[in-house]
């Protein structure tokens, strides 16, 4: 799938490796946010992604400076009530998947389509199936 056809309309969701290349500058990243700006595409990350992120060596500006250039979604009783029946549903639980379960609930409530570029692609699909493309950043 290329980035074009992937990001066509709709919503890009970063998971925290996405926000983190963006923060950073990544080549790749770049190129899909410069996409979804040229396509006016919403894009958004989980409000849980930032505290996966942020680390003392983080460079704060560049964080500020992407976070003003996307939206960060909250997470409220009803995307954590979603994430839970994910997991329900993909008969998983547990701490090392529950982030992942908000990042899928949070794109799975975003309008559509929806595309979440993310490190852990097999998890993500798993718990959005075949309503959300996911792509491994």
């Amino acid at each position: 799938m290329t980035r074009r056809a992937a990001a066509t309309g709709g919503t890009l969701v970063l998971d925290s490796e996405g926000l983190a290349k963006a923060v950073g500058r990544d080549r790749e990243l770049t190129a899909w946010l410069a996409l979804a700006q040229a396509d006016d595409l919403r894009v958004v990350t989980s409000a849980v992604t930032l505290v996966e992120v942020v680390h003392p060596k983080l460079d704060r500006a560049a964080l500020e400076w992407t976070l003003s250039r996307l939206v960060v979604e909250p997470v409220g009783t009803e995307i954590a009530r979603r994430a839970s029946a994910l997991l329900r549903d993909a008969r998983v639980h547990g701490h090392r998947h529950a982030l992942d379960a908000l990042v899928a609930a949070t794109a799975l409530a975003a309008p559509g389509p929806v595309t979440v570029l993310t490190s852990d692609p097999d998890d993500l699909r798993m718990l959005c199936g075949p309503r959300v493309g996911v792509v491994k950043v």
